[in-house]
């Protein structure tokens, strides 16, 4: 599943081919995504001219002259630029033309989202799937001892595993399943330990692990299990770098110690025996 890296780094390929530009066109192929495409999309965005492209934990914000276009890829989706001519592909679910640019929404499992949110509903802020989501992890809100103090106050009294608790995005978004082992084991704390235990010396190293991962993700084009590509087709290189995730049985690269591997909530997760003693 495309996590904050993997959007981000959509985001910033798709930025500078479409920010300014007017949309001339908007061809709904299918649909039927996790919610419904709203059916008066072809006739709300053609004319209208792209702002500005932000992210807000894993939706991209296009903001248009009337309302914003919230943009999901979900478990299997990827945004590509390409020249409009280019003939669809089976998948292709959505495309948004700018002339001679296409923008298009490519999701085999569609569990993506193309929805629109009005400005006279309010500020985009105020959107019921963005209301609920943490702190961003690159904004000042979350810098330094302000990011320590987030995750030590959120995680009072939680008994949920610490990997659990940031998989959530309650206290910070962004933070993916292969993003939780790797800045777990940057911050040497076990994934079962519980949330309410974390000392704030222990909050201090995870608030700056998860910048450091995130930062080294998104660097490297994000990861590439199966699906994910950036928006001209390459794939994330991030998975070369990984201490731990998906090393299973390999030598730890700090102490030499066996990586191991264990679920938590039906996800796999890989910690160092040595380094992140419970």
């Amino acid at each position: 599943m495309p996590e904050l890296p993997e959007v981000e780094v959509t985001r910033l390929g798709i930025q500078p081919h479409l920010e300014g530009r007017k949309v001339s066109a908007v061809q709904v192929i299918d649909g039927r995504l996790r919610w419904p495409v709203p059916s008066g999309l072809t006739k709300t965005l053609p004319g209208q001219h792209v702002i500005s492209i932000k992210r807000r934990g894993k939706y991209l914000l296009l903001e248009m002259e009337t309302g914003y276009l919230l943009l999901h890829l979900g478990m299997t989706g990827t945004l590509r630029v390409l020249p409009s001519g280019d003939p669809l592909k089976t998948h292709d679910r959505v495309t948004f033309e700018f002339g001679k640019v296409s923008l298009r929404l490519h999701d085999p499992r569609k569990f993506g989202a193309v929805l629109w949110h009005p400005k006279s509903k309010g500020p985009i802020e105020s959107n019921s799937l963005l209301l609920k989501l943490g702190v961003e992890p690159f904004s000042p809100e979350f810098a330094g001892e302000l990011g320590t103090e987030i995750l030590y106050q959120c995680s009072r009294g939680r008994s949920i595993a610490v990997k659990q608790f940031l998989l959530a995005g309650q206290a910070v978004v962004g933070v993916g399943n292969i993003y939780c082992s790797e800045s777990l084991f940057e911050a040497g704390i076990h994934p079962a330990k519980a949330a309410g235990k974390l000392t704030r010396p222990q909050c201090s190293r995870l608030a700056a692990a998860v910048r450091l991962i995130l930062k080294k993700a998104i660097d490297a084009g994000g990861s590439t299990l199966k699906d994910f590509v950036n928006s001209d087709g390459d794939p994330g290189h991030f998975m070369v770098q990984t201490k731990v995730y998906d090393r299973k049985d390999q030598p730890c690269k700090v102490c030499n110690a066996s990586i191991k591997q264990i679920v938590q909530g039906q996800r796999s997760t890989y910690f160092c025996v040595q380094c992140q003693k419970r």
